[in-house]
């Protein structure tokens, strides 16, 4: 089977259910899996807070926060391609159920720590790595997961965006209730709590086998290990419209997201108070919700093009705040902002989903993880300089400049602008294609 014949089973596997008469989106294997992200979402977005709590009590600062954080997200960012490898070669939900038992084990010893007393930074930051990896395990397939649960693999994008949309604006307010009411440990459980009950969501899963392709590798492990991940690589150079997005991002990363998130936190706290920074970030949520909603309507048929075209509502959020402008100004652009990064991230999600053969899928998604990720610290660690070499205001005004950069030379790339959605021969009755 080729490459575009397996990329053709992907679509035809849902297109076959719809037309049997199986649901589009919501079916009761569908369900379990979005109720598994969401409660695993929900989950993650506790963590910070319990985290800065816990080690805050216990004597430690700022710095030993930040790296405690720095310790997942190196070993995630470091490992998720060979994660992606991995989801390959073996089940991927056995794989995703083994990383959120390691996880339950983890923050589980963690609560430990936290409610005994006995935290000891090292510590700390080893469970950390270990749940980076774990991470990067799981994450490669959640990819290739969706395509076979759900005959509308856009849809079923945005109803898993506005779930974790919700839990990202849930998190947080949870988390402090509990830091509250129990102690930084309680929020450590109730997070292992999340992951087993993820674990259990995805043992109930059924997942329909994957369309007949070329098989991974053989040979002696660590030949086929090597030969799938150059496999991977091969697969993911020869698209153009996949390479050059992550290019792109890298951009975006370093000079837009990058210092636009600590900056804007900075910036807000310093001028307004704690609470207005609330205030925006909710803003952020709300529309990251509006845009997972848009998303599950709209239907064009070159979906990275209208991605691009919805990346243009970013400049609101660090132009608002870089321009000094008032609390409403500021969470009218954070709203708009997050409406059009959520609405990108379903188009970009879909197209990846139904433009990439099976067989090859975990491979590509890590390697477009890796790829969006690796910049952002670059970008973070820039943000403090340059703040202090050109002020906050005018380092968030730039940022806002290369959003609009950034969509304009996604609408400018021919293979981005251009490519045609997998199912554009057959649109959804529910909703028309639009151009």
């Amino acid at each position: 089977m080729t490459g575009t014949d397996a990329r053709r089973g992907i679509a035809a596997q849902g297109t076959d259910r719809a037309a049997a008469g199986g649901p589009a989106v919501w079916s009761r294997d569908f369900a379990l899996f979005f109720a598994a992200r969401a409660v695993a979402r929900l989950g993650d977005t506790m963590l910070p807070v319990a985290l800065a709590a816990g080690l805050l009590e216990h004597g430690y600062g700022a710095g030993a926060v930040g790296l405690a954080m720095a310790s997942t997200a190196a070993a995630f960012a470091g490992l998720v391609v060979f994660g992606g490898v991995v989801a390959d070669r073996f089940s991927t939900r056995r794989l995703m159920i083994g990383a959120d038992l390691v996880r339950l084990g983890t923050q589980s010893l963690a609560a430990g720590l936290f409610l005994t007393g006995h935290v000891v930074l090292w510590q700390i930051c080893a469970i950390g790595f270990a749940n980076g990896v774990a991470g990067a395990v799981f994450q490669p397939g959640v990819a290739s997961t969706v395509p076979r649960l759900a005959a509308d693999i856009q849809g079923a994008n945005g109803a898993i965006r506005v779930a974790e949309s919700a839990a990202q604006l849930a998190g947080p307010a949870v988390a402090g209730v509990l830091v509250g009411l129990a102690s930084p440990g309680g929020v450590f459980a109730a997070h292992a709590a999340t992951y087993a009950l993820s674990a259990l969501c995805l043992l109930l899963l059924r997942l329909p086998p994957l369309p007949a392709g070329p098989r991974a590798a053989a040979g002696s492990a660590p030949r086929a290990f090597r030969a799938d991940l150059v496999d991977g690589w091969r697969e993911f150079r020869s698209r153009s419209w996949l390479w050059g997005v992550i290019a792109v991002w890298c951009l975006y990363m370093i000079a837009v997201w990058g210092p636009t998130v600590p900056l804007v936190a900075t910036e807000v706290v310093r001028h307004h108070g704690p609470g207005a920074y609330g205030l925006v970030n909710s803003a952020l949520g709300v529309g990251t919700v509006l845009g997972g909603l848009l998303a599950l309507r709209l239907r064009p048929r070159r979906m990275l093009r209208a991605g691009a075209l919805s990346l243009f509502a970013f400049f609101g959020f660090p132009a608002t705040v870089g321009a000094g402008l008032g609390l409403p100004a500021m969470a009218a652009g954070a709203a708009l902002a997050g409406a059009g990064m959520s609405f990108w991230g379903v188009m970009w999600a879909t197209t990846v989903q139904t433009q990439v053969p099976a067989d090859v899928l975990n491979r590509i998604h890590a390697y477009d993880v890796a790829g969006s990720l690796a910049m952002m610290p670059v970008g973070q660690a820039l943000a403090g300089p340059a703040a202090g070499a050109l002020g906050t205001g005018h380092v968030l005004l730039a940022a806002a400049v290369v959003s609009l950069l950034v969509a304009a030379i996604l609408l400018a790339v021919p293979p981005i602008r251009g490519l045609v959605r997998a199912d554009a021969t057959a649109p959804t009755a529910a909703a028309p294609a639009v151009r």
